[in-house]
């Protein structure tokens, strides 16, 4: 037989995944066949992680604005990194491998198997919260965890971070579809397919669709135009400000002869409070007061384009960075929708096998009760017509 697995990105609702507080697709009644694999306090495991390491980083330190009080509420409110991640795992779906199927007790434990060898395969990914669910329409799995690597050269050296605790498993972003996460979710469904081969369930792997997703990947290749462009415009503006500045260096560095002007012999007018000095003395003081006046104009000119240049660059560094958000919220929101795609596809795809089914057994009862029917003298074909010819008289 044949079963698909999905692997999307849970939403990190630890009280709902441990049944603090009921959702209304969850059965109480069979909440105690659910499974708590683990259940720490994540204020715990951070102390656990990073406190030798915030403290290193905070001795180092000799402005008190940089150092870090308290890093899990540092993680909370920062804009790259969440505090932790969650997967979710199932196999096949309600219809074919729903609770109340033949094959539930055999999917759940295939993801028991999956769940208790997570950690050991996944050491940068610091498991705190895992929960089996019996007790919605199909069985699956919420492994939450805090991803983090350690020798880091930036900030402190054991830190939060998905994509580099992903690179470390050996999870190394190409394309934008085949991000960190992407290839690691597809390298743990294949743990979970040979599992399933051990328990006599082969994967069934379905297409992308992915012409469902062409507008979100529209608005995404465009978001990735405008941040190359961008990219190209800081480019050239940093060549613009490097030689403005080269320009402002050799300006500052024409030193006026000051010897020159140091040997000037002044000598004072009878009866006057005017000087007189030679001719030769006069050109070369006024000579260095024109150039003096050149350079000092040519300096306040570049020194303008300089700051305006600087301007420029820290407002495209601004909206790069807003683009790049949204670039990774629509990375984010693609990965989800395909997941969901494929999910109500599965469902399609039952419901129509299910409607065939229903089609044909109604064709059988048809047909039998027309052989009944004919069997003692009753045509309903000819009934109707009989029906129909009386009418238009």
């Amino acid at each position: 037989m044949k079963r698909t697995i999905s692997a999307m990105v849970g939403k990190g609702s630890l009280n709902h995944n441990s049944r603090e507080f009921y959702a209304s697709n969850v059965d109480p009644n069979r909440s105690h066949l659910n499974i708590e694999f683990c259940r720490e306090d994540i204020r715990d495991v951070y102390h656990e992680l990073f406190d030798d390491a915030q403290e290193r980083f905070n001795a180092k330190q000799t402005r008190n604005d940089r150092h870090i009080d308290n890093y899990y509420e540092k993680i909370c409110s920062s804009k790259q990194e969440k505090p932790f991640h969650e997967i979710v795992l199932q196999i096949g779906n309600k219809d074919d491998t729903g609770i109340h199927t033949e094959l539930a007790e055999t999917a759940k434990q295939c993801l028991i198997e999956y769940a208790n060898g997570f950690q050991v395969r996944n050491p940068t990914l610091r498991v705190f919260w895992s929960h089996l669910h019996m007790d919605e329409a199909t069985p699956h799995v919420h492994i939450d965890f805090v991803p983090y690597i350690t020798g880091s050269k930036r900030s402190m050296d054991t830190r939060v971070s998905l994509k580099q605790a992903l690179a470390q498993l050996g999870f190394k972003g190409g394309t934008r579809s085949a991000t960190e996460w992407n290839q690691w979710a597809q390298s743990e469904k294949q743990v979970l397919a040979e599992i399933m081969q051990e328990h006599g369930i082969e994967w069934e792997h379905l297409g992308t669709h992915e012409e469902h997703l062409s507008v979100l990947d529209y608005k995404k290749q465009e978001r990735a135009k405008e941040v190359r462009a961008l990219d190209t415009t800081i480019a050239e503006k940093q060549t613009q400000v490097d030689e403005i500045e080269q320009t402002l260096q050799s300006v500052q560095k024409q030193v006026i002869d000051l010897d020159k002007i140091e040997n000037i012999s002044v000598k004072k007018a009878l009866l006057s409070d005017k000087v007189t000095l030679p001719r030769n003395d006069f050109e070369n003081l006024l000579n260095a007061a024109k150039q003096y006046v050149v350079y000092r104009r040519q300096d306040d000119r570049l020194q303008g384009l300089l700051d305006a240049a600087n301007a420029k660059i820290k407002q495209l560094e601004g909206a790069i960075g807003e683009l790049k958000q949204k670039v990774s919220k629509l990375v984010s929101k693609l990965s989800n929708i395909e997941f969901w795609h494929r999910q109500e596809l599965d469902e399609v795809k039952s419901e129509n096998r299910e409607a065939r089914r229903e089609n044909l057994m109604l064709k059988r009862e048809q047909k039998g009760l027309m052989n009944l029917l004919r069997r003692h003298g009753i045509d309903p074909v000819k009934e109707q017509t009989c029906e129909q010819e009386r009418d238009e008289r």
